[in-house]
């Protein structure tokens, strides 16, 4: 008799796990044979699932990661360079705890956005924030945060996310606004947060594309000096996907 109103109270409290499982609970033959204690256990653990379920879910949304990766699903067969004993390594989000940064490098189209975003999705599973975005689009909009007097917000928000992707660095040369912009954001999480960055260039080549030969010393020293290093290498995967589905239509 006092179930229904039980539910109704559990939905009241937003506790839906908690009433979804009391519901199951209700249709389940035999669940009396069950003690309390175990069948509040199975409602808890049901609440605390949801829950972090949701927050999962909110982490990935704020997240905007470019690809719906997944560490799980490298394929080690195909000839890039991976080390998969290095993978499996970062997988335990240790780097992340540690304030490490990952530089993942490679020509165009091998997987090295899909892995930045792969690591980046582990690591919002194990409970971290994470923000992706192309670096060229983010040094416009810390220029155009100047103006409208968001600059000093936006600074602080990059500097609390514990994993920010930086894709595709040194595709555009930084002007003078640019490097400094960027040794802001990058003195804000040295040795405090995680970077990951992608790039088509060698990192010996990077000192040469920032410009500024004491501020690159500058970014480069908080960004490379304390970072694991990714080389892929090998043909675009997107030309073999291409390749794949002109030999499939051609049949």
């Amino acid at each position: 008799m006092l179930k229904h109103p039980t539910l109704e109270k559990l939905q009241a409290l937003k506790f839906t796990g908690m009433a979804a499982a009391l519901t199951d609970q209700m249709t389940t033959p035999d669940i009396d044979e069950l003690g309390f204690e175990e069948r509040l256990g199975l409602l808890v653990d049901r609440e605390m699932t949801e829950r972090e379920n949701r927050r999962l879910a909110s982490r990935l949304r704020r997240a905007r990661l470019r690809h719906n990766a997944a560490l799980e699903d490298i394929d080690y067969q195909n000839p890039r360079g991976l080390d998969k004993t290095l993978i499996q390594s970062l997988a335990a989000c240790r780097w992340v705890q540690e304030h490490l940064n990952i530089l993942i490098t490679g020509p165009t189209g091998v997987g090295k956005t899909w892995l930045a975003c792969a690591l980046a999705q582990k690591a919002c599973r194990e409970g971290y924030t994470v923000q992706y975005v192309r670096l060229s689009r983010l040094l416009r909009e810390l220029m155009i945060a100047k103006g409208d007097g968001r600059y000093p917000k936006l600074l602080a928000n990059l500097a609390k996310v514990d994993v920010l992707i930086l894709d595709d660095w040194g595709l555009v040369k930084p002007n003078a606004e640019n490097r400094r912009d960027l040794l802001e954001v990058l003195e804000d999480r040295h040795g405090l947060r995680s970077t990951i960055v992608t790039s088509q260039l060698p990192v010996e080549d990077w000192h040469a594309v920032i410009g500024d030969p004491t501020l690159a010393d500058a970014i480069l020293d908080r960004l490379v000096h304390n970072a694991y290093k990714i080389n892929l290498r090998g043909e675009s995967l997107r030309k073999q996907k291409t390749k794949l589905t002109r030999d499939t239509d051609s049949e």
